[in-house]
């Protein structure tokens, strides 16, 4: 079993036309952890998981637990499984029948887990896909997803247009039926409040670069809020963040741990915050 890194991506660059959509992308993805890739619209999320999986042509090196890979081949997903945001399930389908297809076509296809989680959803096996809603079409493909025995999960955008109570059972199931130490997790998404709780570490990428990879906790640590009263700005100005929030009288900015500013309110930053402070706000 390959330990250590299960991804790593060398000089990772793809052009739409002219467009740079991936910029010389350099990481590397370590086992047994849960992996957050956030970035604004654009930023190059989808491309770079695309890449990945070889749907896309790029120049660079893509080495999967030990293979390189140039383009796509059916035994790349031996060891990944891949939820889009935007599912390609067949409408004329039944839900047994999707299942039977795709177990069919997948060598890493566990028969009784998918028999275990199939009896404990609420989907009927003999409704047409085309008669499902988006959430339970999203959980049916979980459901397949979950159903192969690989050592790599990507997610993108994966609770897209879905409510607060599918999102919640969504990542609740990643976490009780696929995670553990020798699986690793990679979530695409600019909804960074959604994956704050269960993710470890964090990759920002803004215009086709990733601008940071680091441990969540160590990140936090790094950094604090400091908020002062309004009139007081220009105590958090000369540090030159990046974004200075207003809030009730109040200005709030995300500075060095190790910064004193007398008399300022000094918080623990979430996610949100240093994704702010480091990437900006949105482009749109």
């Amino acid at each position: 079993m390959i330990q250590g890194n299960v991804i790593k991506v060398k000089n990772l660059t793809k052009y739409y036309g002219k467009f740079k959509a991936l910029d010389n992308v350099e990481v590397e993805i370590p086992e047994g952890r849960i992996i957050g890739l956030l970035g604004k619209n654009g930023a190059g999320k989808s491309t770079f998981m695309r890449c990945i999986l070889g749907f896309l042509k790029h120049t660079g090196q893509i080495n999967i637990l030990g293979n390189s890979y140039k383009r796509h081949q059916q035994s790349i997903h031996e060891n990944i499984a891949f939820i889009p945001d935007v599912n390609s399930l067949d409408d004329r389908l039944t839900v047994k029948q999707t299942m039977d297809y795709v177990s069919a076509i997948n060598s890493s296809w566990n028969k009784e887990k998918a028999q275990k989680l199939l009896a404990s959803s609420d989907l009927k096996p003999n409704k047409k896909v085309a008669n499902l809603s988006k959430g339970m079409k999203t959980k049916l493909y979980l459901l397949i997803t979950l159903s192969l025995d690989v050592r790599i999960l990507l997610l993108d955008e994966p609770t897209l247009g879905l409510d607060i109570v599918f999102r919640k059972e969504f990542f609740n199931t990643i976490l009780g039926e696929f995670y553990d130490e020798t699986k690793t997790i990679i979530i695409s998404t600019h909804q960074v409040e959604e994956v704050e709780q269960i993710l470890q570490d964090i990759i920002f990428i803004d215009e086709g670069k990733i601008i940071l990879q680091k441990n969540i906790e160590e990140l936090k640590n790094e950094y604090s809020v400091y908020t002062v009263p309004s009139d007081q700005k220009e105590k958090l100005e000369q540090y030159n963040p990046k974004i200075i929030s207003n809030t009730l009288g109040n200005v709030s900015a995300v500075l060095d741990s190790k910064i004193e500013i007398a008399n300022a309110e000094v918080n623990r930053p979430t996610l949100s915050d240093l994704f702010m402070e480091k990437v900006g706000g949105s482009n749109e």
